[in-house]
């Protein structure tokens, strides 16, 4: 692997970097925010705008491995520009968009420079840091990260009520450039000269194909039904192109993915405490924050604001689990951030829609302090303990579980907190003589704040008031359970990271 170090501007050249990744982060969650007020504005309901919003991660989830092979090939700093410059310039096609289809079009295409920029971000910081440096160099990068996830959808409520949706996608341009001309001007060219040239093509196709038909399975069951044959041949097609690929690989000269890397048991407990921790947080933020303007009556600046408690809880704790991970390995800290976030969860599990706000503070904070105990020694251990010429390959593949366990969690605490809700109003909805059109625009209140005020006063006078209670209760046991749900989830991966990662598990020392 070839590298130049710059110590003097090692530290600028960080900045860049990770402002580069940071882009990718708000990207990835200021959208939820302003769902709402999209869906006024082109008068749809919740799925079309799940799709909006999965389409950014499922294609960045699908390439991003792609994407660290080929900065491992032709230059992690080249492919971290040219995704600067993509995700900025797919980010004008979404602004301008005229419809839902053409915003879904946009924000797919925007993951195709994403997918570029997170592999390459996280493999440009081992040749540049090391030993001590490098794991406060991974701690900076996912501050970032975290950063850019929580702040997001205060950052995009604030755009939203301000200047506008569309501002989520124009503030991409001014904050691209600016990362390109520092990693430009400051961070050293690295890339592997000994990997091969070949391209697994088939590879690539495989995994792809495997992560869009499970997202898509994911995201339509609920329109269509779980047990609908479209969703469960999209589920048989998961497994077998999930099979195919690993055959591919298994017998490749050059395979998009070294299969080696699994052999290392403390990669696979890192790949799954940073797929939980997507999973949970990608996932409850995306639901508080239709709960909070639905259910709640809170604008967009105010919920995103809301989420920011994890933020202060992240920012607390990275630094010692830092600190963990240099002294007792990643395993502890990893181990006990999981533990700590699924106590938060359970918290949320008590949510109501009457009383004080401090218990959903309190929740995020905590789980934020879980979060950020299981960053920094995820990224180390993924990135930072594996042989140098399967860095970009290891960071894409940890990318991927980052960008895919998003997706999944939106999907899933989607489904899920939907599932419970439809179930809890259902007897609401019959006990007021409502027919199935009535009944339909109720549910699609759920997730359009204006079609939430249409349907209730299109209702008989006399009902108003209590269907319009029996949907908000509705929703906050929707999403309670949907909590307590993820708690036991991210419990139950603690226990497997646990077992996956081995004891005793440390970081070897470098210079500084």
């Amino acid at each position: 692997m070839t590298s130049v170090q710059a110590p003097p501007r090692r530290w600028v050249s960080l900045a860049g970097i990770c402002s580069a990744a940071g882009i990718v982060w708000l990207a990835f969650s200021d959208f939820g925010v302003a769902i709402p007020r999209i869906a006024d504005e082109f008068g749809t309901d919740l799925s079309p705008l799940q799709w909006a919003n999965n389409a950014f991660s499922l294609v960045t989830g699908a390439l991003v491995i792609a994407a660290g092979k080929f900065g491992d090939l032709f230059g992690r700093r080249l492919m971290l520009q040219l995704g600067s410059l993509l995700l900025a310039g797919f980010s004008v096609l979404a602004a301008l968009a005229p419809s839902v289809e053409w915003l879904i079009v946009g924000r797919g295409l925007m993951g195709v420079g994403a997918a570029l920029v997170l592999p390459a971000s996280l493999a440009l910081i081992p040749p540049e840091f090391s030993g001590r440096a490098e794991i406060t160099a991974f701690g900076i990068w996912q501050a970032v990260a975290w950063g850019g996830l929580s702040l997001g959808p205060a950052i995009g409520g604030g755009l939203t009520d301000g200047l506008g949706w569309r501002w989520l996608f124009w503030i991409n341009l001014p904050l691209a450039a600016v990362s390109v001309a520092v990693v430009r001007l400051t961070t050293p060219e690295s890339r592997d000269t000994a990997v091969s040239r070949h391209v697994d093509w088939w590879g690539l196709a495989t995994i792809a194909s495997a992560v869009f038909a499970l997202l898509y399975a994911l995201t339509e069951g609920p329109v269509l039904g779980w047990a609908s044959p479209p969703v469960l041949a999209l589920f048989g097609a998961t497994l077998a192109l999930a099979a195919a690929w690993y055959q591919i690989e298994r017998r490749s000269r050059a395979p998009l993915v070294d299969l080696r890397l699994f052999r290392l048991r403390a990669y696979n407990g890192a790949l799954t405490a940073n797929l939980t921790m997507n999973v949970t947080f990608a996932g409850l933020s995306f639901v508080l924050v239709l709960w909070l303007q639905n259910a709640l009556g809170y604008d967009p600046v105010r919920a995103g604001m809301l989420l920011l408690p994890a933020t202060v809880g992240v920012f607390a704790f990275i630094p010692l689990g830092g600190k963990l991970d240099a002294t007792v390995g990643g395993r502890l800290p990893s181990v006990a951030g999981l533990t700590v976030a699924a106590a938060g969860l359970v918290v949320l599990g008590l949510l109501g829609t009457g009383g004080t706000l401090w218990p959903l503070a309190l929740a995020l904070f905590v789980i934020g302090l879980g979060l950020g105990l299981v960053s920094t020694p995820v990224a180390n251990t993924a990135v930072g303990e594996v042989p140098g010429h399967l860095a970009g390959t290891a960071a894409g593949v940890f990318k991927m579980s980052s960008m895919l366990g998003g997706a999944l969690g939106v999907a899933i605490l989607t489904a899920l907190a939907r599932g419970l809700t439809s179930a809890d109003a259902a007897s609401a909805f019959a006990a007021a003589n409502l027919g199935p059109a009535e009944i339909a625009e109720a549910k699609q209140a759920l997730v359009n704040s204006s079609t939430f005020q249409q349907a209730i006063a299109a209702l008989p006078a006399e009902d108003r008031r209590g269907v319009a209670d029996a949907v908000t209760e509705a929703f906050t046991f929707g999403v309670a359970g949907t909590m307590i749900a993820t708690a036991v989830l991210t419990a139950v991966a603690a226990v497997a990271v646990l077992l996956l990662w081995p004891a005793g598990s440390r970081r070897r020392g470098g210079r500084a």
